[in-house]
């Protein structure tokens, strides 16, 4: 208490009030501090009522509020006479500004949610078929292709032999085609028979990862694979061969992707 200037005894500040009941029960800011968990410079402020130092509004009171509890002091008295020093938010005004509804549109919400949803979904399916081509397109950049060739030399030199030279000698190479007829596969293995209608890049690699043929295939040539199933093959310009299997057809059309042809065989 202090003395006012008509001799009566003026009521002590809040903060003079919390002083002097820590300091009679023995305790320390730092002890309060602690006991609170406040910071020791907050326990400070309350005591000198610098409540301006401490969080605005209803914390400010808050922590009156405690730090007289603590003391075993009457909290509302000593609230309500700090009450003035300390600026309250108009708590209803936020509350009610918090629920005033968004005007947002339901249909116009799950409209945006539609369109995003398909352009994700189209995105995706491009991006997809972007980097399938880009696979294709380089595994057919790797391949050497090359116009339709010109007849063989041997055929151009039977033609330049005199017509009466050419009988004996196509019924010649008949007769040697037909009786020479291609002997049959070791056993476990298969053959794999390929005609070139133009020129066509093969790799064939066999059961055992080995590859069995590497080349590229002039137009009108053959070419005859034997081994050991499952076969691996990539065919270039795939749309200018026919294959064979054991002598069975193969349809390569469904395997070809960009000109090139990839498939197993078993």
């Amino acid at each position: 208490m202090t003395d006012s200037a008509d001799g009566a005894a003026a009521p002590a500040g809040v903060g003079e009030e919390l002083a002097r009941a820590r300091a009679a029960l023995g305790l320390s800011v730092a002890d309060i501090a602690r006991q609170l968990k406040f910071a020791a410079r907050q326990i400070e402020a309350m005591e000198q009522d610098r409540f301006e130092e401490l969080p605005s509004g209803t914390f400010a009171r808050g922590m009156v509020r405690s730090y007289a509890r603590l003391l075993k002091l009457e909290p509302e008295a000593l609230v309500g006479r700090m009450a003035r020093r300390v600026a309250v938010p108009d708590n209803a005004a936020a509350v009610a500004s918090a629920r005033r509804p968004i005007p947002f549109n339901d249909n116009t919400s799950r409209t945006n949610l539609i369109y995003a949803a398909l352009s994700l979904a189209i995105l995706a399916m491009i991006a997809v078929v972007v980097f399938q081509w880009q696979r294709e397109r380089a595994d057919a950049a790797r391949l050497t292709f090359v116009p339709a060739a010109q007849a063989p030399a041997e055929t151009q030199r039977i033609a330049a032999v005199s017509p009466v030279a050419i009988p004996p000698l196509s019924l010649g190479s008949q007769q040697k085609e037909e009786t020479t007829a291609p002997s049959p596969p070791a056993e476990g293995h298969r053959r794999i028979v390929m005609k070139f209608e133009r020129a066509a890049w093969v790799e064939v690699r066999g059961g055992n990862g080995k590859t069995l043929l590497s080349r590229l295939n002039p137009a009108g040539s053959e070419q005859t694979v034997e081994g050991k199933p499952p076969f691996a093959l990539i065919i270039g310009n795939a749309q200018h061969v026919q294959l064979s299997y054991e002598d069975r057809p193969i349809d390569l059309a469904p395997h070809v992707k960009v000109e090139v042809a990839r498939f197993t065989l078993e």
